[in-house]
């Protein structure tokens, strides 16, 4: 009973955390409204998954979805654990593929926590800064000052920025990209 109620608190943080960014989110995504709100149930429901799951019981893994393309992004303890998680994604009503970018933790790595917070913010403010990006529907992730970017952009040049915005930052070890340029017709 006490896993339930935290998996339901945890829920209601995140639809109430996010509420405001999701409507903002909504009102300029490439995708449809009910495109959107498919991928956010697959991503809710993964995340629920992952919560109640032995093996992967981690908020070390984000979770992003465009299109029912799931990106798995993150760190994992043992091996075990990154394919339960891959195999929970994959087996989730409307998910059409799992990419992921997951790596093992390091005990002893110079780069923690407090490093990619403060790189992510640093990228985050660049977007934010560039009238030629539209950064509401890029999600950044850093994992072990490694830079992941997942989302939906207008074209390829934006791409190339986006990746310089990334590789700018002191303390990047590499910048990996999952961004697509977004169709111009809803589906």
């Amino acid at each position: 009973m006490k896993n339930y109620f935290a998996v339901i608190l945890c829920l209601a943080l995140l639809v109430i955390g996010s509420g405001c960014a999701t409507i903002y989110g909504t009102a300029v995504d490439e995708r449809n409204v009910r495109t959107v709100a498919g991928d956010i149930k697959i991503k809710t429901t993964i995340l629920q998954k992952f919560i109640e799951d032995d093996v992967v019981k981690t908020f070390a893994i984000d979770i992003a979805c465009y299109y029912g393309h799931v990106y798995l992004i993150g760190e994992y303890d043992a091996e075990k654990q990154k394919n339960r998680a891959i195999k929970i994604a994959g087996n989730v009503e409307g998910v059409k593929d799992v990419t992921t970018y997951l790596l093992e933790k390091k005990d002893g790595d110079p780069c923690g926590t407090t490093d990619n917070l403060a790189i992510k913010a640093k990228i985050k403010a660049k977007l934010i800064k560039d009238e030629n990006v539209w950064s509401t529907n890029i999600d950044v992730t850093v994992v072990q000052c490694n830079v992941v970017f997942v989302g939906l952009v207008g074209s390829d040049k934006e791409i190339g920025k986006i990746i310089a915005h990334g590789k700018s930052i002191g303390g990047v070890r590499s910048v990996k990209s999952f961004l697509k340029v977004a169709p111009h017709h809803n589906q």
